[in-house]
């Protein structure tokens, strides 16, 4: 391989931020910088590289996450840049799966937003590594320091800031490193103009030096070597302190702070820069861990080119109706034209096209080896959160977990050939985005297409129209309830039938018992082997599983239900998994509707902006929406609203807000819990 082909060598990281924090913008430099495009595009002009879906130029946000490759100082920097909305949660969660390490883009007036910390979570789920890009400093209101403490506040993060800001807002004039000990500034916004390297001005040296004995104290509290060199008092170099800060950055120990302002080209380089000293290649990373899906045995597969094969498809994109698979490489090298295997389904796959990605434009490539992130074409029946290996050392990746829908709307053809079209089209959609689902309602003979919200299904259904030539007509949207009970219940119900030319018995006992909120359903048995033979214990466990799927009350999925399997009865001529199966789903429909159920919705978390003169009118139209007020605190010139609020009672609550404060003011939401209606 190549020098810069070689995993230490390679970066994978994620831009991740609150929408309308930079992310793109930040992207969009970090192209430029790194000689991969050669015009900035803007999010605002519609013309971002990254941003490159009709609906993402149109509304400026990032919908689906992108993937790119480019070189800086000889190392292959591997980009996803996710979006930001919280509709689009699950493009963030399979991303991050998948990275090594992420930078954490943070609005310099917003501070730490809602979705900041959603995503700062699920960084910290997967273990990835994470360095902070302060961002707009030249704005009004930009504060430093107050983002620096949100960021210990509320994601418990331990930043190490690397980086002074000389000035701030339409005085952001540069910063002032900490490790140089060297002031940094730009002569103007030209982004073709490299900073200039100065003596740091006389005013700030007294606050540099400060900050750099607190830069010395906080790595000398999570690295033993700098400790001890800090109570010998003797020499750190700043090799020493470099060394330092990307161990501790890689343990999950420290988040090194830069700042700048994307927008005006101040700072991208030097973010490059940090990327390249403090988050780890592939070779830095545990080993990936899977088990062996027969025996069960915990296996671990190191980043080794001539290893066995293992990747993880994270992402399927069904662009120009054709399947492309995006998948990560963890050991061994892949190989265009070879085979495959995919042991969750057994069966074996043929690579037909490897492809290095920039945005939607692709690269052939015929190999490629651990840490690569690439796109795939050939694989028929592979989908997201699959693994592939090889045949003879089959394993199999931890599996990804995906939010369930909250909201719904119901659509309809159009026209005969949109009939004929839709059931196609909305399968491509859902192999593409797994929080995406779709039914078809018995009673109402309608289509209901499920989602993680309205701009989610707004997005869903444009696609359709643009990409797929078919037309809808959309219904108003509906929340997607759950059931749960409120007291125990037991029953004991028989299938006693003949079915297709066989007499099929069984009986069932069992009793069903209410759980905590959130604590899902729990399924167990207490009886013994002599009263339901073990070879048909599956089969009730199907049936119970089955019926926990459609409620009594209105057909919604029950939730929070402990179920225990207490009895039973078979006939040796006439027992039958059919039997089983039916008789456990008929006993759990009979007891749940003795067990008084009643019905969940979603409860939404709601945190709004608002300017102080409207403050009233916004908390008096939460009270009538049956709104609870957590908490409210001041943020420069707005007032900062933390509440909880059925998703029932937020439709449309965009246009409300404008109404109530003339434009100015703005929400973020996210799912929170289940609560009784």
């Amino acid at each position: 391989m190549k020098k810069n082909e070689k995993t230490d060598r390679i970066r994978n990281i994620g831009i991740i931020a609150h929408i309308d924090a930079g992310k793109t913008t930040v992207t969009e430099r970090v192209l430029y910088y790194t000689g991969r495009s050669h015009k900035i595009g803007e999010v605002h002009d519609g013309e971002a590289v990254m941003d490159w879906m009709p609906d993402e130029q149109e509304r400026g946000i990032t919908i689906t996450s992108a993937v790119t490759t480019c070189q800086w100082k000889n190392h292959d920097i591997q980009i996803i840049d996710t979006p930001g909305h919280v509709d689009f949660t699950i493009e963030v969660e399979r991303s991050l799966r998948v990275l090594d390490g992420a930078v954490g883009v943070f609005c310099a007036v917003g501070g730490v937003e809602p979705q900041s910390e959603t995503v700062w979570r699920q960084a910290d789920k997967y273990w990835v590594p994470k360095i902070a890009f302060i961002n707009k400093m030249d704005r009004v209101g930009a504060d430093f320091f107050r983002t620096i403490k949100m960021m210990k506040d509320r994601l418990k993060a331990n930043p190490l800031i690397l980086q002074l800001p000389v000035g701030s807002e339409d005085k952001f004039t540069g910063m002032i490193d900490l490790l140089e000990m060297k002031q940094l500034g730009w002569a103007s916004d030209d982004p073709d103009i490299m900073y200039e390297t100065t003596p740091i001005d006389p005013s700030l040296i007294e606050d540099a030096e400060i900050y750099r004995e607190k830069l010395i104290e906080s790595v000398a509290e999570v690295d033993d070597e700098i400790m001890e060199a800090y109570l010998d008092e003797s020499l750190i170099t700043n090799e020493m302190l470099l060394s330092a800060i990307r161990r501790a950055t890689i343990g999950l120990k420290l988040v090194p702070v830069l700042c700048g302002s994307a927008l005006k080209n101040k700072g991208v380089r030097l973010l490059l820069n940090a990327v390249i000293r403090f988050l780890p290649s592939p070779a830095d990373a545990p080993p990936v861990q899977g088990r062996h899906p027969e025996t069960g045995k915990r296996m671990a597969f190191p980043p080794n080119a001539k290893g066995s094969v293992v990747a993880l498809i994270f992402k399927v994109s069904m662009t120009e109706g054709r399947k492309l698979s995006f998948v990560r490489i963890y050991s061994g090298t892949l190989v265009a034209g070879s085979d495959i295997y995919n042991p969750g389904r057994k069966k074996s796959e043929k690579i037909s096209r490897i492809l290095k990605m920039h945005a939607n434009k692709r690269e052939r490539i015929e190999a490629t080896g651990p840490g690569s992130i690439v796109g795939v074409v050939g694989l028929k029946e592979s989908v997201t959160g699959e693994t592939l290996c090889d045949k003879n050392n089959p394993v199999l990746l931890e599996q990804m977990l995906f939010t369930k829908p909250v909201i719904s709307v119901s659509i309809e053809p159009k026209t005969r050939d949109d009939q004929e079209k839709i059931g196609p089209v909305l399968d491509k959609l859902m192999a593409e985005d797994p929080t995406l689902t779709v039914r078809h309602d018995e009673d109402t003979g309608q289509t209901i297409l499920s989602g993680m919200g309205e701009l989610h299904l707004e997005i869903v259904t444009n696609r359709m129209k643009r990409e797929f030539n078919t037309n809808v007509n959309v219904g108003k949207p509906q929340v997607v309830f759950r059931e749960t009970i409120a007291a125990p219940a037991s029953t004991r119900a028989v299938f006693d039938r003949e079915v297709a030319g066989r007499h099929h018995f069984a009986a069932v006992e069992l009793t069903i018992k209410p759980l905590a909120r959130g604590t899902g359903n729990r399924f167990r048995f207490d009886v013994a082997d002599e009263v339901i033979a073990a070879q048909f214990m599956p089969d009730v466990a199907k049936g119970v599983s089955e019926a926990m799927e459609y409620g009594t009350l209105m057909g919604y999925p029950v939730v929070d239900v402990e179920t225990v399997v207490t009895g039973g009865e078979a006939r040796e001529s006439s027992a039958s998994p059919l039997a089983f199966s039916v008789s456990a789903s008929m006993a759990c429909r009979e007891a749940f509707a003795k067990a008084e159920p009643f019905l969940l919705e979603p409860i939404m978390k709601v945190e709004l902006f608002v300017p102080d003169a409207f403050m009233g009118e916004v908390i008096g139209d939460l009270n009538s929406r049956g709104g609870k007020i957590e908490s409210i605190a001041a943020k420069a010139d707005s007032q900062v609203i933390a509440a909880t609020l059925p998703l029932s009672k937020m439709f449309g609550y965009t246009t409300a807000l404008r109404s109530a404060s003339q434009g100015r003011g703005t929400f973020t939401m996210e799912f929170s819990h289940f609560d009784k209606v």
